[in-house]
């Protein structure tokens, strides 16, 4: 375990690195280290475990969820200038990465996966493993679908199936410090608004779109804390969304200003616009600040919540001039008898 003072200053957490065996043991031994207060909530777990029992892996990501735990892969190192080891985490140890309210994907030649018999897709259990349905169950409880992991397998090579690091995040596997995005709709009454949140490490960002007729008015809000905003604000050159990677009007409009915590901004789109804010995978918020080499912000899936998103939509279209709304079925004119019989009136 670190939990040094410069861990604490650097990683706001202390980071504890579990190695070996999973097994009913382990998990107690974390579980006692959780209930002394020495692994708080937010603390940092760095895995690194090519066996064990899985349905110990699997109660590991339990107490890693409940007790508000993040997961990344890693190799425990005496000293910092010893070499690094590439981490594997394998099958119980997989499972238990799972249960991390954030999940770090994979990095260098660090690798996760499963056991081809341990897939939560199979039919049958390997001769003294979880059944699949118990998989896909605990899978499920991790806001992981079943389907999500088929996404990122490699061909199996020796019987294991190793999972693509890159391809962890775009499935949701993995989500870098990122809950999953949230969506709320208001209503109002010739003005709808829908609300994206999007929290990362703690900090809670939005974009606000409100309705109108013929356009639409974005809202960003990027949190960072009450000094630092004031002092990004007055370094500001410009503000931006990028819909799909793709800049929109990216030196235009008013330059970005303190609000509390955050940085905001607001912009206004056609309403032609809204059907690709609404179906991209990449919304972002950013900044262009003076002096510094990268740009600051965030983004968002909208994409991802469709089925959320889409009474706003179809509010937000009822607004716009020359729009007609379609006909209830009950409106809709019924044949008369001679059509029905003969396809035409006598």
């Amino acid at each position: 375990m670190r939990s040094d003072r410069m861990t604490l200053r650097v990683a706001k957490a202390p980071q504890v690195y579990l190695a070996g065996s999973f097994n009913a043991e382990a998990v107690e031994q974390v579980r006692k280290l959780q209930q002394a207060g020495k692994l708080p909530p937010g603390a940092d777990v760095y895995l690194d475990s090519p066996v064990g029992d899985t349905a110990a892996g699997m109660e590991m990501g339990k107490l890693f969820r409940s007790a508000r735990l993040n997961t990344h892969l890693g190799a425990w190192r005496e000293r910092s200038s010893a070499p690094a080891r590439p981490a594997i985490c394998l099958d119980a140890c997989a499972y238990a990465w799972l249960g991390g309210v954030y999940r770090w994907a994979p990095s260098g030649a660090d690798r996760i996966g499963l056991h081809e018999s341990l897939l939560p897709d199979n039919r049958i259990a390997a001769p003294g493993a979880p059944s699949p349905e118990t998989l896909r169950s605990y899978l499920e409880s991790m806001d992981v679908p079943a389907a999500n992991i088929a996404q990122v397998l490699t061909p199996a090579s020796d019987g294991i199936v190793w999972w693509k690091s890159d391809q962890l995040l775009p499935w949701q596997v993995a989500n870098n410090g990122r809950l999953p995005l949230g969506a709320a709709y208001q209503p109002q009454p010739g003005a709808p608004k829908l609300v994206l949140t999007q929290t990362v490490r703690g900090n809670q960002n939005q974009v606000t779109l409100q309705c109108a007729p013929g356009q639409i008015t974005l809202a960003a809000r990027y949190a960072v804390g009450d000094s630092r905003a004031r002092d990004l604000a007055a370094r500001a050159m410009y503000a931006y969304f990028e819909v799909g990677e793709q800049p929109w009007q990216p030196r235009q409009g008013e330059r970005p200003r303190a609000d509390g915590d955050a940085l905001v901004f607001t912009r206004q789109m056609p309403f032609a616009e809204l059907t690709n804010v609404l179906r991209t995978v990449s919304l972002g918020v950013w900044t262009e600040i003076t002096g510094s080499p990268v740009r600051l912000g965030f983004w968002v899936a909208p994409a991802q919540v469709e089925k959320l998103t889409q009474p706003f939509f179809t509010d937000c279209q009822a607004l716009q001039p020359g729009h007609v709304p379609p006909k209830a079925p009950a409106e809709q004119a019924k044949p008369s008898f001679w059509k029905k019989v003969f396809g035409h009136k006598p």
